[in-house]
């Protein structure tokens, strides 16, 4: 066993996976830019308002994962968001990963377009209970785990990705989570490149889920990411063999899931350490697939500005980016219907998860209006596409009166930012229902001074309830 175990270590890591380990391992919270963590803090906090109403016992992907998690038992070292119990590190992460983007509120990364935090607070509160971390190295390790996420599915390419029915998101949070898991566990060198390729060795996650109209599956893809990462840094802990190098190795991550002309591992490593990744992240406003909200903002913006109501509204058109327009067209998926989620937010000026489990057209307004929206696949607007969601929305009232408005960039987007109190605003209306007013201003200010936390598991004993 000796032997085989020595054969296989000769193969070399190449130098793109050892700059990211060296990167993920060695950078020290001191070298962090005091914006870098401020940003990630609000990040965080937006976050934890998101799984904190995900939380809530009606929504079931969380409660089944919960209850299975309880049946299961093991070491109560991680918290269970919400739930009243710990459990495995591993399990948390499971169940904590499918409440992170459950609610589809979470913040995204538009290029890359992943959502890291979703996999990644998940991870690290897990892991960081698990070792009783401080909240500086908790916070690092959320920072470079985000950076690998989004780097790994740029240099994937996402609209390859996409095209072959896989789940950036998912791929690229394996890796992201092991990367996370790996620093808060304080692996060695050697440790850190073999949970990189166990990650690898699991990286899963189709896009079956948009045909899965319970919507249980589509944030499964995150317990996924979050569980496969945690596990392969225990495993790589105890020194589990691992392939070397998923990214230059023979039988890598770019030739499974990737294209000779859509990849670029140029990302992996261009500006690593000096431009972090989390500060492109967008804050979500809409409870619904992130390339609508362009055109969600454009939508409310006229009914504000001309003062209609819903009852006006006789035809509206959203024209979007071709490469992307069929993910939003006609799907019977009502987070990323177009047809829904316009009529949605036309009555209702919002949209929030229980608009997407529950059927709106039972409204028979919202029903009307289903039937008045068209999507245009418009190449003009692939310019800038999937780095912006360049969307343009026409409506025609009833007295034919016409009104159009283009929105390049959301709000909560870095080019149009949202303000800190908007940001702790959003976070008390997640949060309140689930823990109450005292409790949700205790995690808010835990969280606003999380780098002098001596231990995260104070964190988690807020968000245990």
């Amino acid at each position: 066993m000796q032997e085989l175990q020595d054969r296989s270590s000769a193969t070399k890591a190449g130098t793109i996976v050892a700059d990211v380990v060296k990167f993920a391992k060695d950078l020290a919270f001191r070298d962090l830019p005091s914006g870098v963590v401020e940003h990630a803090k609000l990040v965080l906090l937006d976050t934890l308002g998101v799984l904190l109403a995900a939380s809530n016992p009606k929504y079931s992907a969380p409660r089944i994962l919960a209850d299975l998690a309880r049946s299961l038992g093991g070491t109560e070292e991680s918290t269970v968001i919400g739930q009243g119990f710990k459990s495995s590190c591993v399990q948390a992460a499971l169940v904590n990963g499918c409440m992170g983007y459950y609610c589809d509120l979470d913040a995204h990364h538009p290029e890359a377009v992943v959502h890291p935090a979703a996999t990644l607070v998940p991870t690290c509160l897990a892991v960081g209970e698990r070792e009783h971390s401080s909240g500086k190295e908790f916070l690092t390790a959320f920072i470079v785990g985000t950076d690998i996420d989004c780097r790994v599915s740029l240099a994937l390419n996402p609209r390859v990705l996409y095209e072959r029915g896989l789940h950036p998101s998912c791929i690229a949070g394996a890796i992201a989570a092991a990367t996370s898991a790996g620093r808060l566990l304080n692996l060695n060198s050697e440790q850190f490149l073999r949970a990189l390729g166990l990650a690898a060795q699991q990286t899963s996650g189709l896009l079956a889920w948009k045909e899965d109209f319970s919507e249980n599956s589509r944030p499964f893809n995150h317990s996924i990411a979050a569980r496969n990462g945690v596990t392969a840094a225990l495993l790589a802990g105890e020194d589990f063999g691992a392939p070397p190098d998923l990214f230059e190795g023979r039988y890598n991550i770019f030739r499974a899931f990737s294209s000779e002309e859509g990849k670029d591992l140029g990302w992996l490593t261009r500006g690593l350490g000096v431009r972090f990744l989390i500060m492109d992240l967008a804050f979500k406003r809409y409870a619904s697939c992130a390339f609508l909200h362009p055109g969600l903002d454009a939508l409310l913006g006229i009914i504000e500005e001309q003062q209609l109501a819903s009852k006006d509204i006789d035809h509206m058109v959203l024209r979007f980016p071709r490469n992307g327009a069929e993910l939003i067209d006609g799907t019977e998926l009502r987070s990323h219907s177009a047809q829904y989620i316009l009529p949605v937010a036309a009555v209702h000026h919002q949209v929030m998860i229980d608009d997407i489990l529950y059927d709106r057209c039972s409204d028979p307004e919202v029903k009307r209006l289903v039937e008045c929206v068209e999507v245009v696949g418009d190449k003009d607007l692939d310019v800038d596409f999937p780095r912006r969601y360049a969307s343009i929305v026409a409506i025609r009232t009833k007295s034919g009166r016409e009104f159009s408005k283009r929105v390049d960039c959301a709000a909560g987007t870095p080019e149009n930012p949202f303000r800190r109190e908007e940001i702790e605003e959003k976070f008390f209306k997640l949060s309140k229902p689930a823990v109450g007013s005292t409790m949700a201003q205790q995690i808010l200010d835990l969280t606003s001074d999380i780098e002098n936390l001596a231990d995260v598991r104070a964190l988690g004993a807020l968000l245990l309830r």
